[in-house]
């Protein structure tokens, strides 16, 4: 049976309208995300992405800074949420109502790392006492120097051995990079260096498990490294996805989500332990 022609007219447009209809939805189904390099550079959000957008339909598209900077772009309302790790930072920006709340999902661990040989000495020792050797003997050290998550957990280390930051020292290095980066220049200058654990594993797997540099001091509970989500406050950004901000930490915080950070590895090395709600 042959369709009269306004009859197939009308069923072509209303094909063609479904198929614009379903492209914009979907376009419009997008988060933007701030976060800081180390869920980057270990591969992380590869890995959560595709999951994510399984079982959401959202897809997850982000920029990898350091906290400092990410927690910027939050307040410029370019970014919809924040997945950070400086938590002194993170409160004071939802108190000063640019989040709408922090929400911990997992932690790793910072470390202290330098060359196999450890001219200064420090492996074993206190985080306090290490900072103190390095201090005493102008021995390189690299800091990313660029207001990460990372850096500031050691000005924050810095200050609490009482020495404050050695900011105008020769031997203190401030590379304003990454933490990839900022361990590769510490390897050149034969300096020491803090880094999150999960980065440092990344570097090793770079290096097929030889790097020159190693890891000398681990375990100080000052070196807890919690990670945390906040969706942007819609109040202040009126632009921004809320609804997917919201739908995104509440799968961070599900089951789901949770146990896939559990199973992340590399090298058969857990990065990150899941801690959803809890801190």
């Amino acid at each position: 049976m042959k369709l009269r022609r306004p009859l197939l007219i009308f069923v072509s447009l209303t094909v063609i309208m479904c198929v614009v209809v379903f492209q914009v939805f979907a376009e419009n189904r997008v988060l933007h995300l701030a976060t800081t390099t180390s869920t980057d550079n270990t591969g992380l959000l590869d890995y959560l992405a595709p999951a994510f957008e399984s079982s959401t339909g959202i897809e997850l598209r982000w920029v990898a800074v350091g906290t400092g900077k990410a927690l910027a772009l939050g307040r410029n309302c370019d970014v919809d949420v924040l997945m950070v790790h400086a938590p002194a930072a993170e409160a004071e920006y939802v108190s000063e109502g640019y989040g709408v709340a922090r929400h911990p999902f997992m932690y790793n661990d910072f470390i202290i790392i330098g060359p196999k040989s450890d001219p200064a000495g420090i492996r074993g020792k206190t985080v306090t006492e290490a900072l103190n050797v390095m201090h005493r003997n102008d021995v390189h050290f690299a800091s990313r120097g660029d207001d990460s998550g990372t850096n500031k957990r050691e000005i924050q280390l810095w200050k609490e051995t009482g020495l404050g930051v050695p900011d105008r020292d020769s031997w203190y290095i401030q590379t304003g990079q990454g933490m990839l980066n900022t361990i590769t220049i510490a390897a050149e200058w034969d300096a020491y260096t803090l880094t999150d654990r999960g980065t440092f594993i990344k570097y090793e797997v770079n290096w097929k498990g030889d790097p020159p540099l190693v890891t000398l001091i681990e375990g100080d509970h000052a070196l807890r490294n919690q990670y945390s989500v906040i969706a942007v406050n819609p109040a202040l950004c009126s632009q921004v996805r809320s609804d997917l901000a919201e739908e995104f930490i509440q799968w961070v915080l599900s089951p789901e989500a949770q146990r896939l950070i559990g199973e992340f590895t590399l090298m058969g090395n857990k990065l990150f332990i899941p801690n959803g709600g809890m801190e």
